[in-house]
């Protein structure tokens, strides 16, 4: 097979300006944004200023024509590849505000997309209008504390129906997004089928609005003790909660549909995102190693660090390439038949990019677990990104089961 992993002309232009976006516009507020969370009294309540450093930023880059890049294969948006796209998402994983500066930020390019391809007109209208002019945010609500989650065919969430309404009771966890006051509306996977179903058609998805009766954000959950405000991973109880029947996506039993031509896209995204945030702290351990004496010499020098840095380079040209790899799959042979591919990179990517981002820590010293880097961040979000859209353990056992498939019975 040809395999193209390069990017396009149009792309490489694109990728050119949203690296100077990023560089010129967003860098340079990221420290003042965080210094303002929860100045307020609330850390999930966004600060005059917090408002006016996002809004500025997406109206300069909505002007510029950097908007909805992430639409992919959509007369909506620019019509990119996967490949294409990857390019773009490796830039937005520099910076913790770009991907929200472009409409390019999970969970919304999910959900997006969800309703996009899935949706009614109504739905359409009514939510993704706003979620694509930037105006509003959505969250997804899936994983559950009292069942592994990572074997979706255990959610509980109950979505009975009763006239046109669904009544749902059950809670949900990590439901990111879900923090940010401007999440107006959550995708919710529901179980609507009884236990004599098939595994697979008992799910549905469901649109929510936020402040409907019977819901009620328990907690926010803690990652290494941080909230991640202002966008939170809420713990959710659904209390007798009634949505209209309408709000069901697809139909009935389709929720593992959904999920799929949800899941295959975002896993790219994130991945690629990942391979900016190594990039951004590989430039701040060599920064910081070429600028910094210790025993009257530069850190580069000391140690093994030539090598560190080495593997560093390595480590991210490999990581770069599976998942280019796994783009153009997606692009050429479909989002199912590729998910072999797409869960070795969901492996790999933040597994390396942790690596790289301690690597830079150690270089720093104490100052890289302090709020005086970006690197505490970064890591964190990497080490929460294992878990995201599946854990290591069920990625490895899809690129297994299909290796075995090449030697053994189907039921191995």
């Amino acid at each position: 097979m040809t395999m193209d992993l390069g990017n396009s002309k149009r792309g490489q232009e694109l990728r050119d300006k949203v690296r100077a976006f990023i560089d010129d516009r967003v860098l340079p507020l990221e420290e003042e944004y965080h210094s303002e969370i929860g100045k307020n009294g609330d850390r999930f309540e966004f600060t005059a200023r917090m408002t006016e450093i996002l809004e500025t930023l997406k109206s300069e880059a909505r002007e510029a024509g950097l908007w909805n890049f992430w639409l992919t294969d959509s007369e909506r948006g620019y019509g990119l590849s996967t490949v294409e796209y990857a390019y773009l998402a490796e830039e937005m994983g520099r910076s913790h505000l770009a991907a929200e500066a472009f409409n390019c930020s999970a969970p919304d390019t999910g959900n997006m997309e969800v309703i996009e391809r899935y949706g009614t007109q109504a739905h359409k209208d009514k939510w993704l209008a706003p979620l694509l002019e930037g105006k509003i945010r959505s969250a997804y609500l899936m994983t559950e504390p009292d069942v592994a989650s990572s074997d979706a065919t255990n959610i509980s969430l109950s979505a009975v129906r009763d006239g046109d309404t669904y009544v749902l009771n059950g809670e949900k966890y990590w439901a990111s997004g879900a923090g940010d006051p401007r999440a107006k509306i959550f995708i919710v996977m529901v179980k609507t089928g009884d236990d004599d179903a098939p595994r697979h058609q008992r799910h549905s998805m469901i649109l929510v609005e936020r402040d409907t009766p019977g819901m009620e954000i328990l907690r926010p959950m803690m990652v290494f003790g941080h909230d991640d405000a202002p966008h939170g991973h809420m713990h959710i109880r659904f209390t007798d909660v009634r949505v209209p029947a309408d709000n069901l996506i697809l139909g009935e039993g389709r929720g593992f549909e959904i999920s799929q031509g949800r899941l295959g896209p975002g896993r790219i995204h994130h991945c690629m995102r990942s391979i900016g945030a190594a990039e951004r702290a590989l430039e701040l351990l060599c920064k910081r190693a070429t600028t910094r004496e210790a025993f009257g010499r530069p850190l580069a020098k000391l140690g093994a660090n030539y090598d560190i840095i080495a593997e560093a380079r390595i480590e991210i040209e490999m990581a770069r390439l599976l998942c280019l790899k796994a783009a153009h799959m997606m692009d050429t042979i479909g989002t199912q038949a590729a998910q072999p591919y797409i869960s070795q990179i969901k492996v790999v990517a933040p597994r390396m990019a942790l690596n790289v981002i301690d690597e830079a820590m150690q270089m720093h010293g104490g100052t890289g677990i302090s709020q005086d880097t970006p690197l505490w961040a970064m890591w964190h979000g990497q080490r929460t990104l294992r878990f995201a859209d599946g854990p290591d353990a069920v990625h490895r056992m899809v690129v297994a089961r299909t290796e075995l498939k090449k030697y053994r019975s189907n039921s191995v």
